[in-house]
Parts: C-alpha cells; structure tokens; sequence
C-alpha cells in the first residue's frame, strides 16, 4: 500500500530507486515499512519517556509488533473493518489514519486534537467516523474501518464477530441498493486483534466457535509475546501455544472450521504472506482465520506501570533485543542489499528526529491552551480588589505550576472562593463566572454523546397511540406480538431476528412462530447458546447499517452477555465521541415465571451498568410492539424486557399495531387517585391494579403509574406532578430491596425534589433478598403480590398495618 502523506520524508526519497520495475516497487514498499517501523517504535519509545516525566498519565505501547501490523495492513482494504486491540498503532500510521502529532494528543488526553475518542480514551484506542456530525451513516466502503476500541481483554471478539457476519448477511440479500455503503457483495474483512494471554478469555473460545459455525470473514491475529503482564504463556494456555491448542478447529474439506497459521513475528516475509493467503480466503470464500504470530517482543515492557525487568530472566530479555522484529527486518534488508547499515542507522536517526519534532508540536500545541487559560485566571485575579492576602496566595499556587491543567485552575479558583467566603468577603462575580463557565466548558467536553441526538434519538420520535376499533378482539400476548413481528419483517428487510430457539420453532414463546418459514432462513435463525457472541453479531449488524434484535431467551441470561453490552455497546458513542453507534436491539423477557433461573428482574445491575443504552419493561405486549418501532426509528441501543407471564393473557388488538410508537422516559398514568402514588412497571402494573381495585373496598384511591422505561426515567416529571397531590408514594417492583426500587425512590424523590410533597415517609415492596424458590408457594412468598401491595397501601394511607 502506499505511504501515507503524513508520514513521507526526505530521507526516503534518498533512498528509492528510480526504476520502473515491479523488483523496485517492491524494494521502495520494504524501504517505506521499515520507516514506518521505525518511526512507530519511536513513538513508543518517546511515549513511554512522556508518562515518566509527567507529561501523560499512562501509556500502552506496540513495540515488537511493528511487523505484523505492517504484514496486516498490507492485506487490509478500504470497506474493512477491524476490532482490536490497544497496541495497533503501526496499523493506523500505514493507513494514514495516526499521525505522530495524533498519538500524543491522545497521550495528553488533548479534547480538541486527539481525533479518535476527544480525550475520553487513553491512548492506543482509536475509531473512524461511521457516522458524521449530523448522525448520518458515512461511506464505509472508502475508508478503513477502525471500531472503537476498548480495554477489557479480549472485550473485541463479540463485535468482531458481529462486523464479519455482517458481511455474511449482506451476502446472502438478493440486493443490497441503497446500502452501497456498507458493502461490496458481502466481501469484507474483520481483522481482529488480541493479546495472546487475552485468549485465555471465555469469550476469545466463544467467538471462535460463532466464526467457526457461520463461516464468517474474520482474521484474529494474535500477537503472542510469551506473557500476559508477568504470567507466561505456559500458564496461560494449554500446550503452551494458542495455535495448537485451537487445532481440533482446523478446517478441512467438507466441514467448518477455522485457518490456523503460525508464522514469527520477526519475517517480514512470511507474516506478509500469512495475512495474505487469511485474507484472500476470507474475502472470497468466508473462511475464517488465526494467524497466531509468535515470537513477538517487547522491548519496553508491557506498560508504563512497570518495567518487565522484574519477571524476565536476563536470558529472555537478551533474546528479546536479539529477535526484536525491526532489528531482524533491517538484518534481513542488508543481506538481500536492500540498503546499507549506514542507511539503516540514518532512517533511525531521522526516524527519532522525526518523533521528537512531532511531539514537541504536539504539546506545544496540548499546553499552549492550558497556558493561555491560566494567564487568564491570572488577569481575572488582578481583578479582585477584596482579600488581597487571600489572593495572594491562590496566586502563587497558581504561578508555581509548571505545566496547568485546566482542572488544576478551576480546582484553585474553586477553592479561592471557599476561602474568601469562609471569611465572610463577597464572593467576586468575574471568579463564579469563571468556575460557572468552566463548569458548562468540562460539560461539553465530557458529557456529551452517551445517546443519540437530534432526529436520530428515539426520545424524539412522534408518539403514535394504540387505536382500537368497534369489533377489536382480544388475543394471547404472544399471538399479538407474533401479529407485530410478522408485519415488521414484511414493511423492513433490513431487520434480522435471531438468538436461541428464534428460527425453527419461533421462539420458546412462540412471538416469531412460522416467520423463518416465510421470511427465510438468513433474516429469522437460531444460533448456539453464546449470549455474548449472539448480542456481537446484532452488534455488528447495527454498526454496519442494517438492524438487529437479538434475543436473548431469559433476562437471567443477559448476565453472560452484561460484559459485552456494558463496555462495549453502551459507551460505544460516548467512548468515540459521537463518531461511533451500535443501535442494537436486544429482546428478552423476565419476572415472573418459576424457578430460581427463570424470575429474574435485575433491574438494579441493568440501571447500573448499562447508561447510554435504553431499557424498555412494558407491562403487556401492544405496549412491547410500540417500544421496538421507537426504537427502530431510533440510533440508540434499547433492551425490551417482556413479562415472561404476559404471553398467554389476553390482549385486544389495536387497529394500527404496526404503527403504535410508546415515548421512552414517559411514564403512563394507568388509574387515577389521590391518596397515593403507586409506581411500578412491567409485570407488576397489574398486580398494582388489581390491589387498587381492592384498596378502593376501604375508601382509599391509588394513582397507579407505569413508568414504561427505567433509562431513561421520567423525564417530563410526571411522578412528582401526582405526587404533589396524593402526598404518599409507594414504589413496587420485583427486583431485590435496594435494587430499582431505590433508584426510582432517587430520581423522584432527590432528582424530581418530590420529598417537599410526602406527608408520610415514602415506602418501598421488592422482592425478597433470594432467588425465588420453584413452584407457586415459592412465588407467592418471594415475589409481590396483590395482597403484599394492598397491605402496603392500607398502611401507608392510615398509618397503620392492617394486622
């Protein structure tokens, strides 16, 4: 591939030939990866200097790896994709996607000049913009695809699956117009990197059988470098190498499997043809690949926490700096007269100016912000005609920093005013303008792109009711959300529905029966029992323009896959600074049911752990129906939990089911009163409504209200609009005490300042502390009841327990 432009210099075209040969043109290419080599280590090298100094917090580094990167980008084409690791760095400089000047703004956590995440990811993370400024897809086919990458060890492999499996599905569609976008026939590639101690990870095993079963175009490259931080391969990996470990994957003819390739990451040549003959074979035939590059080096340690001298034997460090891979490529280049060790050492040299230059203009340009903003603290300080003793000294402070951050400012200018009110001195206005102003500045900076925005929230999607005819008839819940799913299949075939036991017989619940059989087997199909690679091929599938509803059969399931939605699909905006989105659908259900595995309502631990994604629990399944189609109309990731009791209860058909839109974060008011606020959701809302029934027996009204979504929560304060005229509040659910329950009570009462209405001290009725046993005895003691919420309303409206 050709150099990029940011990264030509003089020196190479010193050293190019001149001749129009193809033996030439190879000879420049190798001279050209060598200088990027060199130029990647220097950053490393450099990078590593900057943490130790002070200037940057941490950093992760791709020394010893240069080679496979290069091997790889060479098989890397425009309309690919990679989900990888933090150690890429090489990769990105030959696609002309990382600049020397970038690498330290990412470094120095530089808002306005890291171009990859504005400051909100350490180095070594990077991301492409699949999405512009307005939140309209780009074209993927004219770039490289970086997906935004995060920490978790091996927390890629469910996307990485996902974005190659994309390309199986946009295969298999007898048309792809209108998506020239996202694909060329289905013909490209994921590359995914990983760490090889990270293939120790359940989900690295998890993938590779997904990638193995679909017959997928991914390539894994493992750089495996002998250790995971201080703990050796062999007690990392079974035979002591992931390749052979992995063998009983290999394909052969007639059956699945995977390519298997080991080749050292210290020849050039063969780890440039390794990549090529994965690739090719992904590309064509959706073979998927490991190309286990062994031998890597690591001539810095694995981080900037520690230095590897602490757990490396001299002879091991000895053979580190001998078979270090841009040591090896250089001896390789003089043997075959590629250059001369003059050469060598010159493109090393310049290599190190190059860097050195680059990241003084880099913090020049990262410090010259912070400086200007304390010269202006400075000036507003001159300001202050009161307490100049006080001045004084927050001036000093400010004066004897070295290298300001701006926290570090408005952290002094902060504490200037406790200190001047403390002494009773009016608080100047410039300063609480200031600390207002950079209050709205770090606002803007970092708390912004955790949802979608715009005509792509599904928050301002136009409300559509249920509408209900004369004659309407009533049927099972699950019969209404088959009714829903099939005329979605048929309005959208960009929409893919699948997880355990979806396809064939429908779905455990039968809400997809018969719609495989007319819709095809590639838009409504079963997969294994994988909940984390199941949520990565939705995952990719929504990164990637099409639209997915993963299932995942019970809510207690969810917590195999809680990992992959928690660091991966809920911060994916955020975590790219809006560059990025994975507006995937998950479907599940749970409450009530029996049994210890199949009751869950862990609302809590969802709440929790899952900001930036939208969690959806309607009380029945027209109101399930109108939850996806905003969601679908949406760029967000939603969770729709369906009651697991729901399915075979009645329900009237609504005459526009497939157009019914429910607001997210809008409670319902499903009864009216004025003794008491009765909040719940899901399941319970009937239970609630049916105590209310009963209360009314003693003269007591209870407004009962569905919350709808718990994220987001009520967000035109509607609970406290009834709370300010029934002064009482009970809040239901069936999760554990201390679980939604308090989230809830928090958001109304702090968030919502519904504590100036109570007269009474507000109430809570959970579930119990356990899992619910099996059977209905078990249910009845453990879960709410009727006759639980009809005690707890008698004695919150009298004040008084019943007996």
């Amino acid at each position: 591939m050709p150099l990029p432009d940011s990264l030509e210099h003089p020196i190479l075209n010193s050293l190019r030939s001149t001749k129009k040969s193809k033996k030439h043109s190879y000879v420049n290419s190798v001279i050209e990866d060598f200088w990027v080599a060199s130029v990647s280590r220097e950053l490393s090298v450099q990078g590593r200097r900057e943490v130790l100094t002070g200037k940057a917090k941490f950093g992760v580094f791709g020394d010893g790896k240069e080679l496979p990167q290069i091997a790889m980008a060479r098989a890397f084409q425009k309309g690919d994709y990679r989900a990888g690791y933090y150690r890429d760095q090489t990769l990105l400089m030959c696609q002309g996607l990382l600049t020397v000047e970038a690498f330290f703004a990412q470094m120095y956590g530089d808002v306005r000049r890291d171009p990859f995440s504005k400051g909100r990811q350490m180095t070594g993370h990077f991301a492409t913009p699949f999405i512009d400024q307005e939140g309209n897809w780009t074209s993927h086919q004219l770039q490289y695809n970086q997906s935004s990458g995060i920490s978790c060890t091996a927390g890629q492999m469910g996307r990485a699956v996902g974005l190659a499996f994309a390309s199986k599905k946009y295969r298999e569609r007898t048309s792809n117009e209108g998506y020239e976008g996202f694909t060329h026939n289905g013909n490209e590639v994921c590359f995914c990197t990983i760490g090889d101690a990270s293939t120790s990870e359940g989900v690295f095993f998890e993938a590779v059988n997904a990638a193995a079963v679909e017959q997928i175009p991914l390539v894994i490259a493992v750089w495996d470098d002998g250790y995971g931080i201080s703990v050796p391969t062999e007690k990392q990996t079974t035979k002591g190498s992931i390749s052979a470990a992995l063998s009983g994957f290999r394909k052969e003819k007639d059956a699945n499997g995977i390519g298997i390739y080991e080749v050292d990451a210290y020849n050039y040549v063969d780890l440039c043809v390794a990549f090529d003959h994965a690739a090719k074979k992904a590309r064509k035939k959706h073979i998927p690949s490991l190309v286990h590059v062994k031998n890597c080096t690591q001539q810095l340690g694995h981080s900037t926490s520690g230095s590897h001298e602490r757990y490396k034997t001299k002879e091991r460090l000895q053979w580190e700096s001998e078979y270090d891979c841009n040591k090896k490529m250089a001896e390789w280049m003089i043997l075959n007269q590629i250059v001369t060790t003059g050469q060598i050492e010159d493109l090393r040299k310049e290599a190190r100016a190059y860097v050195r230059d680059a990241k003084v203009r880099a913090w020049q340009d990262y410090q010259s912000t912070n400086d200007t903003e304390r010269d202006r603290l400075l000036e507003l300080m001159d300001g202050i005609s009161d307490g100049a003793d006080i001045k004084d000294h927050f001036r000093q402070e400010i004066e004897s920093l070295v290298h300001p951050t701006k926290s570090e400012l408005v952290q002094i200018a902060r504490r200037m005013t406790f200190t001047l009110h403390a002494s009773e001195i009016e608080l100047p206005q410039v300063l609480t303008n200031y600390i207002l102003e950079k209050r709205e500045a770090f606002e803007n900076d970092y708390g912004t792109e955790l949802l979608a925005s715009g005509h792509q929230s599904p928050l301002n999607v136009p409300v559509i009711h249920a509408s209900y005819a004369d004659d309407s008839s009533s049927e099972n819940g699950y019969q209404i959300i088959n009714r829903y799913f099939d005329s979605l299949m048929e309005r959208r075939d960009d929409v893919f529905a699948f997880g355990e036991d979806v396809g064939k017989i429908g779905d455990v619940n039968q809400g997809m029966a018969g719609l495989q059989e007319k819709y095809g087997e590639h838009r409504v199909f079963d997969t294994g029992i994988r909940e984390w690679t199941i949520l990565g091929q939705g995952a990719g599938l929504a990164m990637r323009g099409l639209r997915a509803i993963a299932e995942i059969q019970y809510l207690d399931y969810l917590v195999y896959a809680l990992p992959f939605l928690m660091d991966d699909v809920a911060t994916a905006r955020y975590r790219s600074a809006g560059q990025q989105q994975i507006p995937l659908i998950v479907r599940t259900r749970g409450h009530r049911l029996e049994g210890i595995w199949h009751t869950g309502s862990p609302m809590g631990m969802m709440i929790q752990s899952l900001r930036g994604i939208h969690i959806c629990v309607p009380r029945n399944m027209v109101q399930a129906a109108g939850m996806y189609n905003t969601l679908l109309d949406g760029q967000d990731p939603g969770i729709v939990v369906e009651c697991l009791n729901g399915y075979r209860l009645k329900e009237q058909v609504p005459a526009n089911l497939s157009e019914i839109r429910v607001p997210l974060g809008i409670p319902e008011i499903v009864r009216n009163g004025h003794h008491l606020t009765l909040v719940t959701y899901g399941s319970c809302v009937r239970y609630a409504l049916e105590a209310a029934e009963i209360t009314a027996q003693f003269g007591i009204t209870t407004e009962v209200i569905d919350v709808q979504t718990l994220l987001p929560f009520d967000l035109e304060h509607v609970i406290v609009a009834s709370l300010r005229r029934t002064n009482r509040v009970l809040f239901v659910d069936e999760d554990v005490p201390g679980g939604a329950s308090s989230y809830m009570m928090q958001q109304v009462l702090e968030g919502q300042g519904g504590y100036a209405y109570l007269d009474e001290a507000p109430m809570s009725l959970t579930a119990k502390a356990h899992r619910t046993p099996y059977g209905s005895d078990g249910d009845y003691y453990a879960k709410p009841q009727v006759d639980d919420i009809v005690e707890k309303i008698y004695e919150l409206v009298y004040d008084n327990q019943l007996y």
